[in-house]
C-alpha cells in the first residue's frame, strides 16, 4: 500500500505537494501492514531517493516509472531487525548509491553517510544527522529545500510517533557500545541536543507504526511533527537521564528470534527477492516429506484443528504472520510450508522472504486433505467447574500478565520462548493454553500436542474472554 504525504506550500498551502518556483517535491510513503514497516520515497526534479525500502522493490520502481523518474539514491536509517531491506537490490538494479552511517560496518558497496554529510536529490538536500541509542548507527535524515528551509525528518527507528526506538535489540555482552543502557542513554542525548531542537512544524516520518516490535507505545498515527512530539510524547518529556533510561528499558516487548538473523542480512544485502522467491521448491507429493523437519501449517484454525498433519505447528495466515514465524521459528531451521490453496501459498512464500525466511523452506505445498490428526476440543463447563483438574499455560507476553493475571494457577510461559521451555508443563494433568484472543493460544497448542504427546492438550481459543476473573471466580 502507498500512502501519499504532503510537505506544505508556502503560499498557497496545498497538500500533497510543495511548490517553488519550478519544481515540486513529493514524499510517499509505502507501508506494509504485517510488519507494521513504512518506507519512504522522495521525489524531486525527476529524481528519487528511497528511505529504508522494503524486501520486495518492485513498488519502488513503479513510482519512478509513473513520475517518468530515476531512482538516485537508496538511504538506510540503520541496520534493521525487523525486516530484510531491498537496497542491494535496488543498487544492482539502478546503480543508486547505497548510504548508509559507517558505524554499521556493512561488507556491500556503499557510501557513508553521517552527521551533516548531504545527498542532493534534485532541488532538495538529504542531510544527515547521527542519532544512535536504537542502534549505534541510527541516523536520522533532514529534508532541506533550496533555501535551506527544514521541511521533513525520516527519522527511522530513533523516533516514532509517541514513542521512541527500543535499545536492547543489539545487545552483545562482549561489546559495550550494545549494552542497552549504554545506547538509552545516547538516545537521551539524540533526541534532546539534535530531533527537539528541529523546527517545531517539521513532518516526522519514521519507519514504523503501531504494532512494531521495535518501541513498545508507538501510535497508530503514521505521521507527525517535531512540536506535536515535543509536547505528547512521554520520551521527549523534560526528566533527567536516569529517569529516561529507567523508562525507556521498562516492560520493552519480546525480541523474536529472526532479529539478530535480519542485522546480520542487512549488513551484507541479500539477493534478489523475485529469484530467491522462485527458487522455493513447490512440492505436490506429501510422500516426499523429509520426517523430521518442521510442518507450518498455515491454514485457518478450524481446519487445522479439524485435522492436520502429525506433528504440524499452526501459524495461521494473517496480519502478523512473518513475524510470528519469526518467533516460533529459529533462523536456522528448516520447515515445510502448507497453506489451503496455491493463491495463499505463493502469498506466504513472499510473506516469509520479507524476513530472509524463504531460503529455510524445504517445501511449498497444499495441505492434504487426508491421513490427518485432529485436535482435542475442551469442554467448557467442565474446565470452568474442575479447572484444578488442568494445568494451564498462559501465553501472554509479560507485560499483558502483570496488567491482568487470570488465572491464578496459570503457569506463565510466553509463546516465543514455548519451544524451549516445554520441559517446565507437568504431563500429570490435561493441559489448558490460553493468550489474549486466540491466535497465539492455537500456535501454542499445537506445539505442545507435538512435544507433550500422550497428555491431552486443549485450546482455550477465544472462549477466553468470557475469563475476566480468576477462573475460581468465573466458575461461580
Amino acid at each position: 500500500m502507498e500512502d501519499l504525504l504532503y510537505v506544505l506550500e508556502k503560499t498557497a498551502g496545498r497538500r500533497n505537494a510543495l511548490t517553488q518556483g519550478s519544481y515540486k517535491m513529493h514524499i510517499k510513503r509505502f507501508y506494509d501492514e504485517g510488519l507494521a514497516h513504512a518506507s519512504y520515497a522522495v521525489l524531486s526534479d525527476k529524481q528519487v531517493a528511497l528511505v529504508d525500502p522494503g524486501r520486495d522493490p518492485q513498488s519502488y520502481y513503479d513510482f519512478a516509472e509513473k513520475h517518468g523518474a530515476k531512482i538516485v539514491a537508496v538511504v538506510e536509517t540503520h541496520l534493521h531487525a525487523d525486516f530484510v531491506s531491498g537496497h542491494l537490490e535496488i543498487h544492482s538494479a539502478t546503480n543508486a548509491p547505497v548510504y548508509i552511517s559507517r558505524r554499521a560496518e556493512v561488507t556491500y558497496p556503499h557510501t557513508a553517510f553521517d552527521e551533516g554529510d548531504q545527498v542532493t536529490v534534485g532541488k532538495l538536500k538529504l542531510v544527515a544527522l547521527n542519532t544512535p541509542g536504537h542502534s549505534s548507527d541510527s541516523i536520522s535524515v533532514l529534508v532541506k529545500d533550496e533555501q535551506g528551509k527544514e521541511h521533513a525528518v525520516f527519522t527511522g527507528d530513533t523516533l516514532f510517533v509517541g514513542d521512541v526506538g527500543r535499545p536492547d535489540l543489539r545487545e552483545d555482552a562482549t561489546s559495550s557500545g550494545t549494552r542497552r543502557e549504554e545506547l538509552a542513554r545516547q538516545l537521551y542525548h539524540s533526541t534532546r541536543e539534535l530531533l527537539m531542537q528541529l523546527d517545531k512544524d517539521v513532518k516526522v516520518y519514521p519507519a514504523h507504526g503501531a504494532g512494531s516490535l521495535c518501541g513498545k507505545n508507538i501510535s497508530s498515527n503514521l505521521s507527525s511533527t517535531i512540536g506535536q512530539e515535543v509536547e505528547h510524547n512521554y520520551a521527549l518529556q523534560p526528566m533527567p537521564e536516569d529517569t529516561f533510561v529507567q523508562a525507556l528499558l521498562e516492560e520493552q516487548p519480546y525480541i523474536p528470534k529472526y532479529f539478530s538473523y535480519d542485522v546480520a542480512l542487512n549488513r551484507k544485502g541479500t539477493e534478489a527477492f523475485g529469484k530467491s522467491v522462485e527458487a522455493v521448491p513447490r512440492l505436490n507429493k506429501y510422500a516426499s516429506l523429509q520426517r523430521g523437519v518442521l510442518l507450518v501449517d498455515t491454514r485457518p484454525q478450524e481446519q487445522f484443528k479439524a485435522g492436520h498433519l502429525p506433528g504440524a505447528i499452526s501459524i495461521m495466515c494473517g496480519k502478523k504472520f512473518e513475524t510470528w514465524l519469526g518467533s516460533v521459528v529459529g533462523p536456522q531451521e528448516e520447515f515445510y510450508l502448507l497453506a489451503d490453496s496455491h493463491e495463499a501459498l505463493e502469498g506466504l512464500i513472499r510473506k516469509a522472504a520479507k524476513i530472509g525466511y524463504e531460503k529455510n523452506i524445504r517445501g511449498a505445498l497444499q495441505a492434504p486433505t487426508y491421513g490427518q490428526q485432529r485436535s482435542l476440543h475442551i469442554d467448557l463447563q467442565e474446565f470452568m467447574e474442575h479447572s484444578q483438574d488442568f494445568t494451564i499455560v498462559d501465553l501472554r507476553n509479560e507485560s499483558e500478565v502483570k496488567e491482568r493475571k487470570i488465572f491464578d494457577q496459570a503457569l506463565h510461559i510466553p509463546l516465543p520462548e514455548l519451544r524451549d521451555r516445554t520441559d517446565e508443563i507437568g504431563t500429570d494433568k490435561p493441559v489448558v493454553v490460553h493468550c489474549a484472543s486466540g491466535y497465539r493460544s492455537a500456535i501454542g497448542a499445537s506445539i505442545l500436542e507435538k512435544s507433550l504427546a500422550g497428555t491431552p492438550v486443549y485450546d482455550l481459543g477465544k472462549a477466553i474472554k468470557d475469563f475476566e476473573q480468576p477462573a475460581a471466580k468465573a466458575a461461580k
